[in-house]
């Protein structure tokens, strides 16, 4: 290379160094001199957002007012309730001994401090020995003191010691229900033991076909999960108090569907008692022989119920109720029971209904179809029926 190469491989080299340290700076004075916009336009400041500024986390004693409810109506509620398991005798073939095995179980409540426990009457129905497990796990042998399979209510009781046993709590004097208030059911579905659900009362005065044969009047509906094992637990309202006895469900599959219905406490309150005292509850009546079959209704095509045959000295012999008489030529029909007190009486049913708040010596008005055709109206007074 000449010397006159070298003078310009060093001059082009010198200018380009100077060029890229003017670029350089003038880059760097683009950064620390902020434009027009950016110098009058603030940035937007933007907090961090976090989950817990949104949503605070809540303390473990922090409960809203209707869960506070619930715990504490489960907490009292729960020593008042009961497992009731009903045993069978099992004969094995192979062994060649017999053996006492569970063979259903329900539920059930303290009712006082004799040891009475109420439960539905299919739950110890065929029963060969029952026993009763309170919530601290004790179990007692029990034995049935009354029944009443139309109202499928049943009265058991165990020898517990003192102290072991919490009743019920109950209303006193009327019990006013509406729809929409808030109830909570406990019980042991499919043997899970201390279950509570909750719900709605979703209607009041339901009609169910109950075991005993006829309707259960005055049902509550409710939408608290019942399912099998349910049956005989008591339904509360937000006091703790009880307003039913869970009876059954209205289901295609066999569980809950959320149509759930239970005996009211009021009859509860009324056949408990006679049930402890008697063993039975105590009907009245006017002192006639009818068919609750309904056979020759049925046959005839009769709407009310047929007087079969009116007892000498009941009131209904004494007010000239007729029964059924026996010719040479067949039997000739009497006397065909269609109102009591001015309500319609179609069958056996509405007969048992309309005397079931009834008491002994009390005045009604009966109306019967005489002949087929001529309606004749009585009154007397309802008789304890033995």
């Amino acid at each position: 290379m000449t010397l006159r190469h070298r003078v310009l491989f060093l001059l082009f080299a010198a200018g380009l160094g100077a060029f890229v340290t003017l670029a350089l700076i003038h880059s760097r004075g683009r950064e620390r001199v902020p434009n027009a916009a950016q110098a009058t336009t603030p940035a937007p400041s933007q907090a961090p957002t976090t989950i817990g500024s949104v949503l605070p986390p809540l303390s473990s004693q922090v409960r809203t007012e209707d869960e506070r409810n619930t715990i504490a109506v489960f907490v009292r509620a729960a020593k008042s309730c009961v497992f009731v398991t009903q045993h069978q005798v099992v004969f094995d073939y192979f062994a060649g001994g017999a053996h006492d095995v569970p063979a259903g179980s329900g539920s059930g409540f303290v009712w006082d401090d004799a040891g009475h426990i109420v439960t539905n009457f299919h739950v110890i129905a065929d029963a060969r020995s029952l026993t009763v497990s309170l919530q601290d796990q004790r179990t007692f042998p029990a034995r049935v003191v009354g029944s009443e399979p139309r109202k499928d209510i049943a009265v058991l009781q165990i020898d517990a010691p003192t102290g072991a046993l919490v009743p019920i709590i109950r209303h006193e004097g009327r019990l006013d229900l509406d729809v929409g208030q808030k109830v909570i059911a406990i019980g042991n579905p499919f043997g899970l033991d201390q279950t509570l659900t909750t719900g709605v009362i979703s209607a009041l005065g339901r009609q169910v076909e109950g075991i005993g044969g006829v309707k259960i009047r005055e049902m509550v509906q409710t939408d608290a999960a019942i399912n099998p094992g349910n049956s005989g637990g008591p339904l509360l309202d937000s006091t703790g108090r009880l307003i039913g006895m869970n009876t059954m469900i209205f289901s295609r599959s066999g569980s809950s569907a959320g149509i759930g219905f239970a005996v009211p406490a009021t009859t509860i309150a009324r056949v408990v008692p006679q049930l402890i005292k008697l063993g039975h509850v105590e009907q009245v009546g006017i002192g006639v022989d009818i068919d609750p079959e309904q056979r020759l209704e049925r046959r005839l095509g009769i709407r009310g119920v047929v007087v079969i045959a009116a007892r000498p000295e009941g009131p209904a012999a004494a007010a000239g109720i007729r029964g059924l008489n026996r010719t040479v030529t067949g039997i000739d029909l009497g006397d065909v029971i269609v109102g009591i007190d001015g309500k319609p009486i179609e069958n056996y049913d509405d007969l048992y209904n309309a005397l079931d708040t009834k008491k002994p010596d009390e005045t009604i008005k009966v109306t019967v179809v005489r002949e087929g055709h001529n309606r004749v109206e009585f009154s007397m007074k309802l008789v304890t029926l033995q």
